[in-house]
């Protein structure tokens, strides 16, 4: 009967576990963007080489600000808390980005990246184990996470492939605008992840304690 209740529990986290395997693919995926994002950004911007890298580095240098706050969040409100904050701050800051296409401004530009590094960060802390405690931890939760990384590490190879696509060619006519249906893409995935994770029943087995918080 435990065997099958632990069946049942499993069975029931599919979503979540797709949704997972589909932030592992985004972690990549948005990260990658930044240095065709940075090509477009010098010539929309006419901003030099070092500049026109910004963005790139603010996306960066945004886990060097939230490693540790991300890792108390996720430890104090658990994997869904911050799950759903780090789909939220992504979706912001891909929308920030896309602002920027509109505004015509660099600056929101390297702001939308370094808001989207801080999703990234966030990302990369809660979706290995999260997706290990989904997959019943053991050998199976392993393999989840293997998989995991290897739609990571398509999603790194797909990123400009498909923004090229999407896009053209990218040349000194090339601006923020022509980009949008790329950034809106993900920013439609991050909603549909908040979705399903807020529907989603998350296991919580490395919460803080009483004793922990006392």
């Amino acid at each position: 009967e435990i065997e099958m209740d632990q069946q049942q529990k499993h069975s029931g986290n599919v979503a979540a576990i797709i949704t997972m395997f589909a932030l592992f693919f985004m972690i990549a995926f948005v990260t990658n963007f930044a240095t065709p994002m940075g090509v477009i950004a010098k010539n929309q911007f006419q901003t030099s080489n070092f500049l026109a890298q910004l963005g790139n580095a603010a996306n960066f240098f945004a886990y060097l600000f939230m490693g540790i706050p991300g890792g108390l969040i996720l430890k104090r409100k658990g994997y869904k808390f911050t799950a759903l904050t780090a789909v939220a701050v992504g979706f912001a800051g891909v929308g920030v980005q896309l602002i920027a296409g509109y505004a015509s401004s660099f600056l929101v530009y390297v702001l939308g990246a370094f808001i989207a590094g801080f999703s990234m960060c966030l990302l990369n802390l809660v979706v290995n184990p999260l997706l290990n405690t989904l997959g019943g931890e053991g050998n199976k939760g392993n393999q989840l996470v293997q998989f995991g990384c290897s739609l990571n590490s398509i999603g790194a190879t797909l990123s400009p492939v498909i923004l090229g696509w999407l896009i053209g060619e990218i040349t000194k006519d090339t601006n923020f605008i022509k980009a949008a249906p790329a950034l809106m893409i993900a920013m439609g995935i991050f909603a549909v992840a908040f979705l399903i994770v807020a529907l989603s029943r998350i296991p919580e087995p490395h919460m803080e304690t009483a004793e922990e918080k006392a």
